[in-house]
């Protein structure tokens, strides 16, 4: 996408124009000599022509950072004042390089000619509302000199942005009044939090008290935080909040075990989420030498998963109303993907290390910590990477796919607890009915295509008489592999 710039010539007769703006760009000779005469400074940069650009592009991000400021294009560093020769091909060039700002930039290009064939190019960035960053990297202005921007002040930059006047959360949720409002949940969370010692003093009975009291209502109207956490009859207006979650069989999306479609409020999501992951992760277990008994380890610790989880409802861009979360189990991986990027200069790798917390929601973050989802702010991954590394698995892989987040366990599952329960009970041949009671399956069209003609396939079960596929006495016994499997 090409950067809004703005272009303006300047042509004979110079003496007498008035077009200097109020960041005192040149519109002319004499005041362009007037310019280059106070020499480089917090505002100002020289470059004796566009084959500088890079540079002049990290001294303009931090124009950008700073107070805005003018990088001159035909100047050298001394003052002498050279020009260059501008063509169309010279102002496309500066577009293009502009390109590489994040966010998008908003330049103006000033052309001022000193004489037949020479131009001086003046490049003006005003004072920008949020940190930027070109190609990759902060800058700032320090007197006269460019230099890249310690990372501390860079994520404190970006942490006041997010902490803006207006955001889509704080925003009035047009339509809704308190009866949308699911008065039991927000009382449960008003007691979790007391007890997290996370809200002090006393809160009253009214719902509209209460959610004064959690900055959930302004001037009387209810804001969007609270519909995302606490709406109810899931309403229309709001399609995402939704959570998709599908078991599928294999590596790919090719054949569903199961699959789920909740829309509601957070917690509701959370709740749904994690009952999802308990019916599909294993228990791997093994004998624990000396005490002669069986541990069980959950495939990813749960509080882990439960991080992955609440990071994808309070971090998620709520603005994009058709992106859902996504929870999705493959037989080598579990995914998350919630909409939205990470915030500008944020990257996975700074994830997997101690990192400041960049909140794009701070009031539904908030109501999370006050419930005790959170501990402390910006140490969630890193607490995750740990609890994966206790247990003895990968940790996760943090990932920006489009405009996703995604998040990747990197785990066997296995045996689903279902086909753990038809395994166990095949140790003694069994008929298919007895096989389906014990996977608590109802459905038996579903429980003979996603079950047992798959453990068949890949030789955890077998016929007992195979030569007779459809015999009324056909029973199932777990081979060896299967056994193997429950071990």
């Amino acid at each position: 996408m090409i950067n809004p710039l703005r272009v303006s010539e300047s042509s004979p007769p110079y003496q007498g124009r008035k077009s200097v703006t109020a960041a005192g760009i040149p519109g002319n000779t004499k005041e362009l000599a007037a310019l280059v005469k106070g020499g480089e400074g917090p505002t100002l940069e020289f470059k004796r022509s566009t084959g500088e650009m890079k540079e002049a592009m990290q001294t303009l991000c931090a124009f950008l950072n700073g107070s805005g400021g003018i990088v001159l294009f035909g100047v050298r560093p001394v003052g002498t004042t050279d020009g260059q020769e501008v063509t169309d091909q010279t102002l496309r060039d500066i577009a293009q390089a502009a390109d590489r700002f994040e966010p998008p930039a908003h330049l103006s290009i000033h052309r001022v000619r000193i004489k037949a064939g020479r131009e001086v190019v003046a490049v003006a960035a005003g004072m920008g509302v949020r940190p930027f960053i070109y190609g990759g990297r902060a800058y700032e202005r320090v007197g006269s000199t460019t230099r890249r921007m310690p990372q501390a002040k860079y994520e404190r930059a970006l942490f006041d942005h997010a902490h803006g006047k207006r955001r889509w959360e704080n925003e009035p949720a047009e339509g809704i009044d308190l009866r949308d409002i699911d008065r039991d949940e927000v009382f449960r969370t008003v007691e979790a939090a007391k007890s997290a010692g996370r809200l002090i003093g006393p809160v009253g009975t009214r719902l509209a008290d209460v959610l004064d009291r959690l900055k959930l209502r302004r001037n009387g109207k209810i804001l969007q935080a609270a519909v995302v956490l606490f709406g109810r009859n899931f309403l229309p207006d709001y399609p995402q909040c939704e959570i998709r979650m599908a078991r599928f069989r294999g590596t790919d999306k090719t054949e569903f075990l199961d699959q789920r479609h909740v829309r509601g409020s957070t917690f509701k999501l959370l709740e749904e989420a994690q009952l999802f992951c308990q019916r599909h992760f294993p228990l791997p277990g093994r004998i624990v030498p000396g005490k002669l008994r069986r541990e069980d380890t959950p495939l990813i610790p749960p509080d882990a998963m439960r991080e992955i989880l609440v990071n994808a409802l309070i971090h998620r861009d709520y603005s994009i109303t058709g992106g859902a979360i996504s929870l999705a189990i493959f037989d080598d991986r579990v995914e998350v993907w919630s909409a939205g990027t990470y915030p500008t200069g944020i990257t996975p790798e700074m994830l997997t290390r101690r990192h400041l917390s960049i909140l794009r929601n701070p009031i539904v973050a908030d109501i999370f910590h006050r419930a005790g989802f959170i501990e402390q702010w910006g140490h969630g991954t890193n607490r995750v990477i740990e609890m994966c590394r206790k247990v003895g698995i990968a940790p996760p892989l943090f990932q920006e796919v489009g405009p996703f987040v995604v998040v990747k366990f990197r785990v066997r599952l296995g045996a689903t607890p279902q086909v753990r329960a038809v395994l166990m009970a095949a140790r003694q041949a069994a008929g298919a009915g007895a096989l389906q009671r014990a996977a608590g399956l109802r459905d038996r069209v579903h429980f003979l295509r996603s079950y047992l003609q798959p453990l068949l396939e890949c030789g955890w079960l077998e016929r007992t008489l195979p030569d007779k596929p459809r015999s009324r006495m056909q029973r199932y016994r777990t081979t060896e592999a299967g056994v193997a499997m429950l071990e």
